[in-house]
């Protein structure tokens, strides 16, 4: 459950990296999806067990705070890199991005072939039709992912991601006859109102107005600061006015 807390280190980084702007509503509808996948994974205990008494070693919670905040920096720095550079081609971005990727990656099972003999370089070893299909499937989640980086944001993908949880418990009770608890429905009960209510046009945030409200323009304070202001335009305007008078009265009427 402390996995979940990615929704939060997701908008704190999009509000600090990307200036992005959340409104009172939206955090709250933030928590609420937090609550709701929580609730989903909350089990029931038997009686007499203590869930918080279970030793939970430092490490542990310093492995969290990893598996929390790396994966939500790369989605939001993900979504910088490809929104920083809207007018290029989206296939041109995966291209380089993958690309760096598979780099890395086959480095990496050029120095494990290196260590372990060429035995190892057989990548393929021990693969199955299915898991192929799962590694085709995982590639096309993940340009499926740029596409929401680019032209959406990573809150939206959270939302994704967590529908497609949903959905995925619907169809294992529905093909393999598994069973749904309540805490399930009262998940998905609060997931769905955290998304209608993040997404609502009523949770937007405002921007501010730049014209001065009217409670200001009528109180006292600012109608004394535009007498002022226009005692003083006034005088101004009649010091300058009888400057170019006595001027005037000085200049002679036609050229000497």
């Amino acid at each position: 459950m402390l996995s979940n807390l990615k929704v939060f280190v997701i908008a704190l980084l999009l509000k600090i990296i990307m200036k992005r702007r959340f409104s009172i509503i939206q955090w709250e509808a933030l928590a609420l999806l937090l609550i709701g996948i929580s609730v989903n994974q909350l089990r029931s205990l038997p009686e007499g067990t203590s869930a918080l008494g279970l030793p939970v070693a430092t490490g542990a919670y310093l492995y969290t705070l990893i598996f929390v905040t790396v994966p939500s920096l790369a989605s939001v720095f993900n979504e910088y890199a490809l929104k920083s550079q809207y007018d290029t081609s989206i296939y041109h971005q995966n291209l380089f991005l993958y690309g760096y990727g598979a780099i890395f990656n086959f480095l990496g099972i050029v120095i494990t072939a290196m260590f372990k003999g060429p035995s190892s370089f057989d990548i393929l070893q021990g693969h199955s039709k299915a898991t192929m299909l799962l590694i085709c499937n995982n590639a096309a989640q993940g340009i499926l992912s740029s596409f929401f980086f680019k032209y959406a944001d990573t809150i939206l993908k959270k939302y994704s991601s967590t529908v497609a949880t949903i959905f995925t418990g619907l169809a294992s009770a529905a093909l393999f006859g598994h069973t749904l608890t309540m805490n399930f429905i009262l998940g998905i009960s609060i997931v769905f109102i955290s998304m209608h209510q993040f997404f609502s046009p009523l949770s937007k945030v405002k921007d501010e107005p730049k014209n001065i409200s009217l409670e200001s323009v009528d109180s006292p304070k600012n109608k004394r600061s535009k007498d002022t202001s226009f005692i003083g335009m006034a005088a101004g305007a009649n010091e300058d006015a009888s400057h170019r008078a006595v001027n005037e009265e000085k200049a002679p009427l036609l050229p000497i």
